[in-house]
C-alpha cells in the first residue's frame, strides 16, 4: 500500500542532487569556519502547483503567519491548505532563493515588503501584519530560527521534530517564555480524524485492557549521500529515520496508550560501505514498557519496503491503522468478539487546516495548545533514551519527564 505521507520526502528521490547539495556545501563551509548549519535557498521543488489567483480574504482577527522555508512540504502541503482555514492567512515569506521568493510571493499575494531573505529576517520585527512564523526548515535549524522569531516578537510554530536535542528544545521554550509568545509543534496527527477517533476508541476501552502496541514507519531511500541530501546529514537531521519518520510511531504509541514509558530498550543499525548511511542510522527500533505492563514495539527505517502502520492489541480486541499517519487515505478498524468494524471519521486532509486554526485560537483566544513545546521536548528526551540504550546495550529507566537514567 502506497504511503501518501512520503510526498514530503520527494527531496530524497527527485531533488536530492544539485539542489540539496547547494545547502549542504554551504553548511560544510560554515562548519569549517567554526559555525553551525545555516539556512540556504534552494530551487523550486518539482511538481509544485501554485494558485492561479491569490487566496481569499480572511476575517479581521485572522492570524498572519510567515512561512520560513519554501521547500516541498511548505509548498505542497501547508501553504495550499491555508486557504481552508478560518482564521489564518499567509502574511510573509522567508527564503534564500530570490527567484522562488518572487514567484511564490506573487502567486499568494504576498507584497514585496513582506518577502524576506534569511539575511534580513530580523527586520520582520517591524512588520505588524505578521503575528507568527511557521518554521519549515531542516530539523537542525529549528532551534536557531525559533529563537530568531521570538527575538522579533513573533509567535512560533515549528515543524517536527522540535529540534535535535533536549538542550535545543529547552532553549526554544525559554526563548518563548522570555518573549511572552506561544510555541507550538506541528504534530498534525493530533488534528487528523482517524487518529483522533483511534484515541477516543482507546479511551473508551475498545480493545479491553491494552497489552501490546506496534508501529512501523519505513521506506527505502534511493541513492544519495550526506552531501547531497540534508535528511542524511547528521548536523541537519540527527540520527536519521527516528527523528523524521519514526517520530510518528513514537507519538502513536504514546497517544494510543495514554501512558509514558517507565523503561526503554533501543537498537540501531548503520550498514558499512553504504554512502546513504555514512552519518545516520538506516534503522532504529525500540521497546517501550509502560507502568500498566503494556509494551510498545516501534520500528522505523530508511532502507526497507514502505510501511505506515499502528496497531493496539488488548484483552478483548485489536485496533489497526494502515496507513496510520498519512497526509490522506488513512484507515481504522477495530476487531472484537469476532467482528470487525471499519470507521470513516472524515477526510484526513483537514488535519493541516485544523492544526493551523488551533494555533490561531491559541494566539487570539488563549486556547491551550495541545501540541506545545513541552511535548516536543518530551519526545526528544525519549529519542535520546532510545539512542542511549542502543549505544550501551542496556535497558534505560525513564522518569516522568521522559529523561533516561542509565
Amino acid at each position: 500500500m502506497r504511503d501518501i505521507s512520503l510526498t514530503r520526502r520527494r527531496l530524497i528521490e527527485v531533488s536530492g542532487g544539485a539542489a540539496a547539495a547547494t545547502m549542504i556545501a554551504a553548511n560544510q563551509a560554515a562548519f569549517a569556519q567554526g559555525g553551525g548549519p545555516r539556512a540556504v535557498g534552494q530551487p523550486m521543488p518539482n511538481g509544485v502547483e501554485l494558485p492561479e489567483t491569490p487566496p481569499r480574504a480572511k476575517s479581521p482577527d485572522s492570524v498572519g503567519i510567515a512561512i520560513v522555508g519554501l521547500g516541498d512540504y511548505a509548498l505542497k502541503q501547508i501553504m495550499p491548505r491555508v486557504d481552508q482555514t478560518d482564521r489564518v492567512h499567509i502574511a510573509a515569506l522567508v527564503s534564500g532563493n530570490p527567484d522562488k521568493l518572487r514567484e511564490v510571493g506573487e502567486a499568494y499575494g504576498v507584497p514585496r515588503s513582506s518577502r524576506y531573505s534569511y539575511d534580513n529576517f530580523a527586520s520582520i520585527a517591524q512588520n505588524e501584519d505578521v503575528d507568527a512564523v511557521y518554521i519549515i526548515l531542516p530539523s537542525g535549524l529549528h532551534a536557531e530560527w525559533a529563537e530568531r522569531a521570538f527575538a522579533a516578537g513573533k509567535h512560533v510554530m515549528s515543524e517536527k521534530p522540535m529540534a535535535l536535542s533536549t538542550q535545543e528544545c529547552e532553549r526554544m521554550i525559554a526563548a518563548g517564555r522570555r518573549a511572552n509568545r506561544k510555541l507550538m509543534i506541528g504534530y498534525r496527527c493530533h488534528f487528523e480524524p482517524y487518529n483522533l477517533k483511534a484515541m477516543e476508541l482507546m479511551r473508551e476501552g475498545a480493545v479491553g485492557t491494552p497489552r501490546l502496541f506496534r508501529t512501523e514507519h519505513s521506506y527505502r531511500a534511493g541513492p544519495t549521500t550526506p552531501s547531497e541530501n540534508w535528511r542524511f546529514n547528521r548536523a541537519l537531521a540527527g540520527g536519521g529515520p527516528l527523528e523524521d519518520y519514526g517520530i510518528y510511531g513514537l507519538q502513536a504509541a504514546l497517544y494510543l496508550s495514554g501512558e509514558m514509558p517507565e523503561s526503554i530498550s533501543g537498537t540501531t543499525f548503520q550498514p558499512a560501505n553504504d554512502p546513504r548511511f555514512a552519518e545516520i542510522f538506516a534503522h532504529t527500533a525500540a521497546q517501550l514498557r509502560f507502568p500498566s505492563g503494556a509494551v510498545a514495539q516501534i520500528a522505523t527505517s530508511y532502507d526497507s519496503a514502505g510501511r505506515n502502520m499502528a496497531e493496539a492489541r488488548g484483552t478483548t480486541g485489536s485496533l489497526s491503522m494502515e496507513p496510520a499517519t498519512g497526509y490522506s487515505g488513512n484507515t481504522l478498524e477495530v476487531t472484537s468478539g469476532g467482528n470487525t468494524q471499519s470507521y470513516d471519521p472524515g477526510e484526513s486532509t483537514v488535519q493541516f487546516a485544523r492544526m493551523l486554526d488551533h494555533f490561531a485560537d491559541a494566539i487570539r483566544d488563549g486556547t491551550e495548545i495541545i501540541t506545545p513545546g513541552e511535548m516536543g521536548l518530551r519526545d526528544l528526551a525519549l529519542m535520546e533514551a532510545i539512542y542511549a540504550s542502543a549505544k550501551t546495550g542496556r535497558t534505560v529507566k525513564i522518569g516522568r519527564n521522559g529523561r533516561y537514567e542509565l
